[in-house]
């Protein structure tokens, strides 16, 4: 039953939020907030005994109810709400849950939370927590930063948009431009959040890579957002999204590169990535998503993982670190790429230069990284040193478990 209330509350919290910021105003977001929240927790108790033959149309209509209860409980709006609660103004307000609507609503809201008034950090919590219903804790973990800090951001980017009197609109021509870079860079965080999960069991989330999907696909249906970077990014994330099926075994172990069955990659998911990158470089910019997207694809081209071509995949790292030499995580990536091509000191060179502080709850992948070179370069010692360094810092179990069986292997007396 909690499986199906949290499917729904991942597939409609954002857009129920989105519809009823449309419908009550955005001067009562948080408001809005809470009754949808409440929504879910009183579907998790009420149908332990029946579920509705309609689940979605129930969220809906007590979603509704409840804000315009909290409202009147507040006394905001009054005669809004009595206006909306009968009669004729109800068939309008269930107007506003029309598929078409749904989607003019949530690419507002993205707008909204990527309004220049709000601070570049505030843009991105508030987006993760109101778009697609992030707990603090997964945008905490998204974001590499304590939970406490989430909930300040979003308390000031609810202010800051009351004060600022931001519009649930679309932003001006000769804004789009400038909106849609923070608009790209949310969608990317969330699909990371779903390929590299911050759950404790759960490696992948597929239906979060789904979520940032889909909102792409939303912004690619309005032709004056299209771009080559938003068709890149779109590109990119079809064909990561391809490989999930092969990524964690039955035993919901994680696979690697080199023990992914290519076999079950979704050759469909690949077509349209193709198709998309195909669109990308018919415009004239050049994005990180390009780079990223070339990357991926030089694994999909490779029959096995013995024909990866890594000295292209080298380039594309180098040319993402021209567009940002301070991407840690792409570093330690070009670190790895380096070690496959038996490049060892140039590989512990990139290492060294980096401070795994900085990468906070992935901090992790650095001592791991620094393992697998080491194994690579038939040092056993100190890659076992370093997958037990890495063992520390890492919190999902799926990722604990594959790097004890990396312990496991060099060492089956180290883990006992």
């Amino acid at each position: 039953m909690n499986n199906m209330v949290d499917h729904l509350f991942r597939h409609h919290y954002g857009k129920m939020v989105a519809v009823l910021t449309k419908v009550f105003g955005l001067s009562n977001l948080e408001t809005i907030e809470d009754a949808v929240q409440d929504t879910f927790v009183k579907a998790s108790l009420q149908w332990r005994t029946q579920i509705p033959d309609n689940p979605e149309a129930w969220l809906t209509r007590a979603a509704k109810n409840r804000v315009i209860d909290l409202l009147r409980k507040i006394k905001a709006e009054r005669i809004r709400t009595e206006k909306i609660s009968i009669g004729a103004a109800t068939v309008q307000l269930n107007d506003y849950f029309l598929d078409h609507e749904i989607e003019d609503s949530q690419l507002r809201m993205i707008f909204v939370a990527c309004h220049p008034s709000l601070d570049y950090k505030e843009q991105i919590a508030f987006s993760l927590k109101t778009i697609s219903g992030f707990s603090i804790k997964e945008i905490a973990s998204a974001l590499l930063i304590k939970e406490e800090s989430i909930k300040k951001r979003l308390s000031r980017a609810r202010k800051s948009i009351i004060e600022n009197n931001v519009k649930f609109d679309f932003p001006e021509k000769n804004e789009i431009l400038h909106r849609m870079e923070m608009v790209m860079h949310v969608i990317y965080l969330i699909f990371n959040e779903g390929f590299h999960s911050s759950e404790n069991k759960d490696v992948v989330r597929e239906e979060i890579c789904n979520e940032a999907i889909r909102l792409c696909s939303l912004l690619l249906k309005k032709e004056s957002f299209r771009s080559g970077k938003l068709y890149a990014l779109f590109a990119l994330m079809c064909f990561h999204t391809a490989r999930l099926k092969s990524k964690v075994s039955a035993e919901h172990q994680i696979n690697d590169l080199t023990q992914q069955d290519r076999a079950k990659w979704d050759h469909r998911l690949i077509i349209i990535g193709n198709n998309a990158m195909n669109k990308a470089v018919e415009y004239d910019d050049i994005s990180k998503y390009h780079y990223h997207a070339a990357i991926v694809a030089e694994h999909l081209k490779a029959r096995s993982f013995e024909d990866t071509n890594w000295g292209m995949i080298a380039k594309w790292y180098e040319k993402l670190l021209e567009i940002n030499s301070d991407d840690d995580l792409v570093a330690v990536n070009l670190a790895l790429v380096k070690g496959h091509l038996s490049q060892f000191n140039d590989a512990e060179k990139i290492l060294n230069g980096i401070n795994p502080e900085k990468l906070e709850q992935r901090k992790y992948l650095f001592y791991g990284s620094y393992a697998y070179i080491n194994e690579l370069a038939n040092k056993q010692t100190k890659a076992l040193e370093y997958y037990k360094h890495a063992l520390k810092y890492v919190r999902n179990e799926a990722e604990q478990s594959y790097i004890s069986s990396k312990i496991d292997k060099l060492n089956p007396e180290a883990l006992k």
